[in-house]
Order: structure tokens, then C-alpha cells, then sequence
């Protein structure tokens, strides 16, 4: 893809996904991601009722009278988005492949951050850490974020979403709104969100494809995994391989919910060549119900 190429895809998102979260997101997103930390701001004489816990000894002892630190709420967020750039994501049947639509995800949800006044930072993984870009706010540093998604050639086909998740945790200190962006072709993973989950707020959007969830009667086929190298021929007008399928995707599903549900994990899910908007509203409506 040539620079004039990537300018005009570039120039293309930016015009869907700014018009979308300026519409529609930004003020979901404002009432779900308040800030929530607190920041020191002044000290001032204690007064009966207040928290001795917030009694600032030092100053107490310079003036020989009781004074209290005052906090405020930091405004200031930072929005990580952990995006998945695994070989499986170059799939897609319903006109969209899942990395297009993971740079539409990506590049809404840094509109709405921004519009915040966040930063936004960003983790590219596959069975690695690809590529990290720290968190920053203004418009061009989103427009360089979603480049990077347009063009990025990652070294390796496989996905270690544990891998990305303790990078994460080692690499962002202060408590983050982190986005999991990924179609979540892997295992192992309890631990690390659990641990990831504890230290940021860890949101995940499972990006699939109908086509991962049921297998059309087209005869046989020569199928390619992405993420391996390797093929292997299905004969797709069998029943029982369609069922096995089917039983084996519904069984990887629900044990996906019930993990994401158990530590307290959102996850919005989202398809290929379909309305993302209305997974997303509805994942920001369920979490403001909760505040």
C-alpha cells in the first residue's frame, strides 16, 4: 500500500469514526469513563468532621495546628487499546476483514478519548509484543495510531493475549481504561486478565466473523490456518463436521463468557460486515447503569 493509498483509507476512517463518536459516543463516554483517580490539591485548616486520615503531619507540626490535604478528581484519563494483529484476523466473509474492522474500533474509541481530553495509547500483540505506542493525546497522534493499524506488517502470525496483558501491566503504572481488542483465537488467559483486570479497568470486544460460528454446505474445501501455516481439507457437506463445528465454536464461546463474566470483565461483541454501534452503546449503557 503506497502513501497516497494509505492517506486516502487513512482520511476515509477518520471522517466515519470522528462523525461517530462526536454524534453518538462522546457523550456515553464521557458519563461511563469520568475520571476516578484523586489528585493532591491543597491543605487547609482541619475543621470538626473532617477525615483525620487526611491530616498532613508535617504541615501540623510546622504550625502547630491540625491541617488536612485536600484532594480533587483527576479529570485525565489514559485509554490503552491492546489490539490483536495475529494472522487470524486477515479473514472475512461478510465484505470486511476483522483487522478492518478492528481499525474502525480502534479509531472510534480514540475519537471519544480525545474528546475527553485523554490519552490514548496503544499495544500491538501477537505472540509478541509488536509494536508500543505511549499514550498521548491530540487529533495526530490518533490519525498516526490508525496508520499504523492500515499498514502494520506484524513479525509473527500467532496470538499471546497473556503476553500482551502482562506488558500492559509492566508498561502502565498509573490505573488505565484498557480496550482488548481481539477476535480471542487463544487460551491461557485467566491469570493474566485477572491480574490485568486488578490493576486497569479491562474492557474486551470480540471481533468475529459468521463464518467462525457456522459452516456453510459448500462441498469441499481446502482451509487455511492463518495462524500456522497450515491447510487441511473439510468436507463441508457433512453433517457431523458441521455439527462437530458448531458444538466445538458454542463450547469456546461460553467458556469465554463465563470466564470474562466471573472476573467481572465487560465484553461487547461485534461482527464483521455488521452495525458495531449498537454493541458498543449498549456496553456503555450497561456500565453507567452500574456507577
Amino acid at each position: 500500500m503506497d502513501a497516497q493509498e494509505i492517506f486516502k483509507k487513512v482520511r476515509k476512517i477518520e471522517i466515519k469514526t470522528r462523525g461517530l463518536s462526536h454524534q453518538i459516543f462522546s457523550g456515553e463516554y464521557h458519563s461511563v469513563f469520568k475520571g476516578r483517580g484523586m489528585s493532591f490539591s491543597e491543605v487547609r485548616e482541619y475543621q470538626y468532621g473532617d477525615d483525620i486520615r487526611n491530616i498532613d503531619w508535617n504541615v501540623t507540626a510546622r504550625f502547630n495546628h491540625p491541617y488536612i490535604k485536600i484532594f480533587e478528581e483527576e479529570r485525565e484519563l489514559t485509554v490503552m487499546l491492546l489490539i490483536d494483529v495475529s494472522g487470524s484476523n486477515n479473514f472475512g466473509t461478510q465484505m470486511q476483514l476483522k483487522q478492518e474492522l478492528i481499525t474502525e474500533l480502534a479509531a472510534v474509541l480514540s475519537f471519544s478519548a480525545i474528546q475527553n481530553n485523554d490519552k490514548v495509547g496503544v499495544i500491538f500483540f501477537s505472540d509478541k509484543i509488536e509494536k508500543f505506542i505511549p499514550p498521548k493525546k491530540g487529533t495526530s497522534h490518533i490519525l498516526r495510531i490508525i496508520r499504523e493499524l492500515l499498514d502494520f506488517k506484524p513479525d509473527s502470525n500467532g496470538t499471546n493475549i497473556a503476553e500482551a496483558l502482562r506488558y500492559l501491566t509492566n508498561a502502565i503504572k498509573k490505573r488505565s481504561i484498557a480496550f482488548l481488542i481481539s477476535d480471542f483465537m487463544d487460551e491461557r488467559l485467566e491469570k493474566a486478565v485477572q491480574i490485568a483486570n486488578h490493576k486497569h479497568d479491562l474492557i474486551a470486544i470480540r471481533v468475529t466473523d459468521k463464518r467462525e460460528t457456522e459452516m456453510p454446505d459448500v462441498g469441499l474445501v481446502r482451509m487455511l490456518d492463518a495462524e500456522t501455516g497450515n491447510t487441511t481439507w473439510v468436507d463441508t457437506s457433512n453433517n457431523n463436521v458441521r455439527r462437530t463445528f458448531q458444538n466445538w465454536t458454542n463450547k469456546k464461546r461460553t467458556e469465554l463468557d463465563i470466564l470474562f463474566n466471573r472476573l467481572g470483565v465487560d465484553m461487547a461483541k461485534v461482527y464483521t460486515g455488521e452495525d458495531y454501534v449498537k454493541p458498543l452503546m449498549t456496553l456503555f449503557k450497561k456500565r453507567e447503569g452500574r456507577r
